[in-house]
């Protein structure tokens, strides 16, 4: 079975492509969820010719299973919990406050890391374009989209490369609009639809913002 993307650039690329509606609008901004997202958002922003920003989410793993998500947490203090897989997992409250308090830590590094002394974009009455490398279970996102309620935006847009159909096909009620370039079945998981799936690094991230936010060179005069 071959894999849909080269790696996350090629699929910003492919994704972007799906969202040229958005081009050009002066209400628009792109927010990646690092660290995995912010290169496919980058490439969609640059595409688009709009705003990109950060928007930090954190999964909460179940203990000695961490890449099974019993829920996450956002920016703003938001915390989703999958009540049926907390109790499947015998799971107490002390262990589950744990587990919150460790990622909300590495949440609040990451924010500083990543934004320092910039204040958060006002997104009142903005259509905001959620970007992350793809949709599993979707529990980050579903956070990410809670959390941005608060911030007053006009419409959430959610677009991924690539994600589970089941995933894809719930947020059609979760946000305004949902974009996923591919629904593959079966799916697996997100990393088998990319050549390249390393690890996005923290430098990486930064080096990408501040490309974003540079301004653009002005042509050259004679």
């Amino acid at each position: 079975m071959p894999s849909r993307f080269r790696n996350r650039i090629d699929a910003g690329r492919e994704l972007a492509a799906a969202l040229a509606k958005y081009a050009n609008r002066p209400d628009v901004i792109v927010l990646g969820l690092p660290r995995g997202g912010i290169p496919v958002a980058a490439e969609v922003a640059r595409a688009l010719h709009v705003p990109l920003d950060v928007f930090v989410v954190r999964k909460l793993g179940v203990p000695g299973h961490e890449e099974y998500a019993m829920g996450a947490i956002a920016s703003g203090g938001v915390r989703l919990l999958d009540r049926r897989t907390v109790a499947a997992a015998g799971l107490t409250p002390a262990q589950v406050e744990s587990v919150t308090a460790a990622e909300r830590a590495e949440l609040e590094r990451r924010e500083r890391s990543y934004r320092g002394d910039r204040p958060f974009p006002d997104l009142t009455g903005k259509t905001v374009i959620l970007v992350d490398d793809g949709l599993a279970t979707g529990a980050s996102m579903r956070a990410a989209i809670e959390a941005l309620r608060q911030e007053r935006p006009a419409r959430i847009v959610v677009a991924v490369p690539v994600a589970a159909p089941e995933t894809c096909q719930a947020f059609r009620h979760v946000a305004d609009e949902i974009v996923c370039a591919a629904t593959p079945e079966p799916f697996y998981a997100v990393g088998r639809w990319y050549d390249d799936f390393s690890q996005t690094t923290d430098q990486e991230v930064h080096e990408l913002l501040a490309s974003a936010r540079a301004p653009a060179p002005q042509p050259h005069r004679t």
